[in-house]
């Protein structure tokens, strides 16, 4: 009788047990969880004023979301500066990388920083507001005379760019970012102010982005410190293709004698040059005005030939999601923000170049060489064929941002698919790849080409079960995506057939968060590099630089 309880016993203890692990298990599974969130990097509505009711949002930017759903915050009491209080907006958390919505009300009792200690999850920072004595205020706006960092926006396509609005009179307060502003006339545009301070006179920066509706004149209507004008941006028309019926290299040449088509004799003297290894290798990672670029500048074109060149640019890079085209768009929206945020005219889209080198042609050897801080495009095609789709370089900061309600991150999914892939090995597999060297940048930056390592270091892939084979592949194709479908596939191809005989390495942590984190593909063809830098014009954060090489076809094989 007594074996019989203790059988029994037994048996009740482990299904609570069961019953325990179960419910763990589901708690675990449908938290809300982020990796970090950065409050130094939050935005505003709008700037509090000393014993002045205030109501307005920050957005405060989180990575390695998990796509659950939260609820909304308790209030969380203001310090140094009291009387306000900030409370998190309900939402669903991004799969990567998103932004928090705090809602802040109340009256502040004095002037200095408002301090509000953010937590979510086990991630917590401290969130900073800026309290004004006095509301800002000016003299005089005068929109007439802004300038604009892209002069051309273009009926149906994407516009990134900034303003820099001239005023007078300022009274030297702390402003914060201002609300989207909608165009009208020509709709599909917002202008939202910058944050920054005032002097007694300057300028006022507003990013525009959209998509213009129509061509014309996008007009906005701009109201700070007790003053208003109308900013006014030109729209011109879009242009239809001829090349529409053209596929693969041929489309290629169609659209780049298109764009030709578009340019002045002495324009086409700057964009064609001979093809050579010396112009060849003429590309950077620093800000075109640091480091000079052969071809034409982006930001010197009208709106018809901007039109052309991004045509071109477009069929050469692909039409995946977040990479090719989509990529380079962003790349490009990155530099603008860096020229709105403290980069100054070094920076922005319109600094980024594009070169022919050679005649585009289906017989004989041509580069289209599309180049600027961040991004290196490097196509070289013999004979109708595309030969060489590298270097290939890609670099980005911040790593992410928000503009007007839209958070960018162009180089994630990159990272993540490293660290999926890191995280599919097991403990001796990690320890075989991992190098006990230090990488501050690239190992083949620019002016290191044809310097591969004679001997390829880490890992052997041969060993890697085919699930593991499959996420390495899944890094792979975030860098054969960045040129066209048909290519993509054939590069692609090339690397799995190569896999056994390739090498992984990396350094520092496996998240590739950390700065001089590193990871790097080495093949009998490939060659990819991934490091985390630190950052240069947001110096208290880091920033990536990757590039796709090639053993064998970087620059077509020609070295000389």
């Amino acid at each position: 009788m007594i074996g019989k309880k203790n059988v029994l016993s037994f048996l009740f203890g482990l299904c609570v047990l069961f019953i325990v692990s179960c419910k763990t298990d589901t708690e675990t599974s449908t938290t809300a969880s982020i990796s970090g969130i950065t409050c130094s990097s939050a935005t505003f509505s709008g700037t509090p004023v000393l014993s002045t009711t205030f109501s307005g949002t920050a957005t405060v930017p989180y990575s390695g979301g998990n796509s659950l759903n939260y609820t909304a915050g308790e209030a969380i009491a203001s310090t140094g500066v009291t009387g306000l209080t900030a409370t998190l907006q309900a939402g669903t958390l991004s799969e990567g990388s998103g932004s928090f919505t705090y809602t802040i009300t109340g009256t502040p009792t004095s002037s200095g920083t408002a301090s509000f200690e953010i937590s979510f999850g086990e991630q917590s920072c401290t969130l900073n507001l800026p309290v004004a004595s006095a509301a800002a205020s000016v003299s005089a706006l005068t929109c007439s005379s802004a300038i604009f960092s892209t002069t051309t926006a273009i009926s149906g396509s994407s516009y990134t760019g900034t303003a820099t609005v001239p005023y007078t009179g300022g009274n030297s307060v702390a402003y914060a970012a201002g609300d989207a502003i909608t165009s009208t006339g020509v709709t599909g545009l917002t202008a939202t102010l910058q944050a920054g301070t005032l002097s007694s006179s300057g300028t006022l920066v507003y990013t525009i982005t959209g998509t213009p509706a129509s061509s014309g004149t996008a007009s906005f209507a701009i109201t700070f410190g007790g003053q208003s004008c109308s900013l006014s941006l030109s729209v011109g028309e879009g242009t239809t293709s001829s090349c529409d019926s053209e596929s693969g290299v041929a489309k290629i040449v169609c659209l780049a004698e298109a764009f030709k088509a578009t340019l002045s004799s002495s324009q086409i003297s700057t964009l064609q040059l001979d093809y050579t290894f010396t112009n060849a290798k003429k590309w950077s990672n620093l800000p075109a005005g640091m480091s000079a670029r052969n071809g034409i500048k982006l930001g010197s074109l009208s709106s018809t030939q901007l039109v052309a060149a991004k045509a071109l640019i477009k069929e050469m890079t692909g039409t995946v999601a977040n990479e090719g085209y989509d990529e380079v768009q962003q790349v490009w929206l990155a530099d603008d923000y860096l020229y709105a945020n403290g980069g100054g005219s070094d920076y922005g889209s319109g600094n980024y170049y594009i070169a022919f080198l050679g005649t585009p042609s289906m017989t004989g050897t041509f580069e289209i060489l599309e180049t600027g801080h961040h991004k290196t495009v490097a196509n070289t095609y013999i004979n109708g064929v595309l030969v060489g789709a590298t270097p290939h370089f890609e670099a980005v900061e911040p790593i992410s941002w928000t503009s007007s309600g839209t958070t960018y991150a162009p180089i994630s999914q990159e990272r993540d698919t490293f660290v999926s892939f890191l995280n599919s090995l097991s403990s001796t597999q990690l320890s075989s790849a991992k190098s006990s060297s230090t990488f501050s940048d690239l190992v083949l930056v620019p002016g290191k080409e044809w310097q591969f390592p004679s001997t390829r270091s880490g890992m052997q892939c041969s060993g890697l079960s085919s699930s593991q084979k499959s996420a390495l592949l899944e890094v792979i194709k975030t860098y054969t995506n960045d040129i066209d479908e048909t290519d993509a596939a054939a590069f692609l191809t090339l690397y799995t057939n190569e896999l056994d005989d390739t090498y992984v390495l990396y350094s520092g942590t496996t998240a590739m968060t950390t700065k001089f984190d590193y990871f790097r593909i080495d093949g009998p063809h490939v060659w990819i590099e991934f490091v985390v830098a630190g950052g240069v014009i947001f110096q208290n954060q880091t920033h990536i630089h990757s590039i796709w090489r090639d053993r064998s076809t970087d620059y077509a094989g020609t070295k000389n």
